[in-house]
């Protein structure tokens, strides 16, 4: 049987870790004044709990040069905050690969010299039932931290909000976006992503999710074109970004802890030490995606059958 690394690897190229506000049984919050978490120029009064106090931490580690923080360091400081404020969110990091959680935290790895790519969306769901208020202040914050602290570019940043400025934040423009990073980037570039809104579950429709249901974002127009399932996000993010590229993505909502299907798992509750695989993780799922992703990429078949083989899942 192949090592769950080895299928890490065929299943996801890239190396890919995620910081999400909340487990998948729980809800995530907006705060109703970033002003409390101390952030250096606020872009406005609300902001989501995850995205104000890890972005309180992280300028903190910057501006303080005589420490740096690790990723347990770094999240379970979140979680205090939060704790500190009301709220009952655990926030955890995933990953397509192990690491020590001990790690420096950092987005952008000394290793990595290519080009600095986001994709920031904040959707406060204007004039709808269920309207948030920080969302699009969570991206404005976020945006000049990656560029004031870890050199990304304006140019290389884009930004989907329902402000009426930007590229509205719908289904088939995020998953557009998503396409964008995806086929820009090459092996030693940094793509960043970043979501600040609803997320929701779905019953899941085709047998893959052993809880039942796919984690989901929702996008602005989520009524008419429906929610983005978490086996969409492998498809056209996940599973498309080529090996070498360096990927983070910060997810802000509801129900997110593995809507992007990653097998390696920290939970910042103060009892967990170490990354570990998630418990009843199952590759099968996303090695028959990854079938069709290949597919569409236009490999031959029999490089296709062989690379499946290699993992034991034909």
């Amino acid at each position: 049987m192949s090592s769950t690394l080895e299928q890490a690897k065929q299943a996801i190229p890239a190396e890919i870790r995620m910081i999400s506000g909340c487990r998948d049984e729980q809800t995530s919050a907006d705060v109703s004044n970033v002003a409390s978490f101390s952030l250096p120029d606020p872009a406005g009064r609300a902001g989501g709990a995850l995205t104000s106090s890890l972005l309180n931490v992280t300028y903190a580690d910057h501006t303080n040069t005589g420490k740096d923080l690790t990723y347990s360091e770094t999240l379970l400081a979140v979680r205090e905050q939060l704790k500190k404020k009301g709220f009952e969110q655990i926030p955890q990091l995933s990953s397509s690969r192990p690491m020590s959680v001990d790690a420096h935290f950092d987005l952008v790895p000394e290793n990595m010299s290519g080009t600095r790519r986001a994709v920031m969306i904040g959707i406060n769901y204007v004039g709808q039932q269920g309207e948030l208020r920080g969302c699009h202040n969570d991206v404005l914050n976020m945006k000049e931290y990656l560029m004031d602290v870890h050199g990304f570019q304006e140019g290389n940043i884009e930004v989907l909000m329902d402000d009426g400025k930007h590229t509205s934040p719908t289904y088939a423009n995020i998953v557009a976006a998503y396409d964008r990073i995806v086929s820009a980037s090459e092996a030693g570039d940094v793509v960043f992503c970043h979501y600040s809104g609803h997320g929701g579950k779905l019953r899941d429709d085709n047998g893959d999710e052993k809880d039942g249901y796919d984690e989901t974002l929702i996008p602005l127009d989520y009524q008419s074109a429906g929610q983005i399932r978490d086996d969409t996000l492998y498809k056209d993010l996940v599973g498309k970004l080529k090996e070498g590229v360096f990927a983070t993505s910060i997810m802000d909502c509801c129900h997110s802890g593995s809507v992007l299907d990653l097998p390696y798992v920290f939970v910042a509750d103060g009892e967990e030490t170490e990354m570990h695989v998630a418990p009843d993780f199952d590759f099968a799922p996303l090695m028959s995606m990854a079938q069709q992703v290949l597919q569409q990429q236009g490999v031959p078949p029999q490089m296709i059958a062989l690379c499946m083989d290699k993992c034991n899942i034909m």
